[in-house]
């Protein structure tokens, strides 16, 4: 065995260390744990990678959603009911793809001297070949769950949702919302509900313009 001779350090002159065989051993015994560990998550890994199914690329109707992402100027303008005159919203609206599946919209303005936020989210299912879509905002605590298709034109995507009824004391009711590509920068969009009587009314007109940059 080989002795530890240090200057200075007297009372470790008797302190033996093993040879250098025995330490390179126990360095391999040391590491035959770690190379295990690492072998075996590997091959988790692999086996775990080679049964992943096989994911969908976002479709043609994912693609039309595209139109959507950038940075928007908004201008809407509510219809005149009873003694309430019509008013004009201004805001903005940033969208972006989720994965080329999903157009998230987010809303920010003014309404009434209020600060209105919103977030929207549009995509399309496959499975049940119909655009679905959510929207929440600052204003009420209520999920809007959209459905619906575009026109024949294919330039127009139709929404419906299910909500209260402002105008009848809250009952539930049909609301339909329009936003209809007039170019790469324009969109018009209606928003509309549904009467007693089953005729649409529409309550809202706007449009947003791409930002300019």
């Amino acid at each position: 065995m080989a002795k530890l001779n240090s200057p200075g350090r007297h009372a470790m002159n008797n302190v033996t260390m093993p040879a250098e065989s025995h330490l390179n051993s126990l360095e391999h015994e040391t590491m035959k744990p770690f190379a295990l560990a690492v072998l075996a998550f590997s091959l988790i890994t692999t086996a775990a990678n080679a049964q992943l199914p096989d994911f969908p690329a976002p479709s043609e109707e994912h693609k039309w959603l595209e139109q959507f992402a950038g940075e928007w100027v908004t201008v809407s303008k509510t219809a005149e009911f009873g003694d309430q005159p019509s008013m004009e919203h201004k805001g903005a609206m940033t969208s972006e793809m989720l994965g080329g599946f999903w157009a998230v919209n987010r809303f920010q303005g003014n309404t009434g001297g209020i600060e209105f936020k919103a977030l929207q989210t549009i995509g399309y299912d496959a499975a049940r070949k119909k655009y679905v879509g959510t929207w929440i905002d600052s204003m009420l605590d209520q999920l809007w769950n959209y459905e619906g298709e575009l026109d024949e034109s294919g330039k127009t995507l139709v929404l419906t949702a299910e909500g209260p009824n402002f105008f009848d004391g809250g009952k539930l009711t049909e609301f339909r919302d329009s936003y209809e590509f007039k170019s790469a920068d324009l969109i018009i969009t209606t928003s509309e509900i549904k009467g007693p009587d089953g005729k649409w009314f529409t309550f809202m007109t706007g449009e947003m313009t791409r930002a300019k940059e």
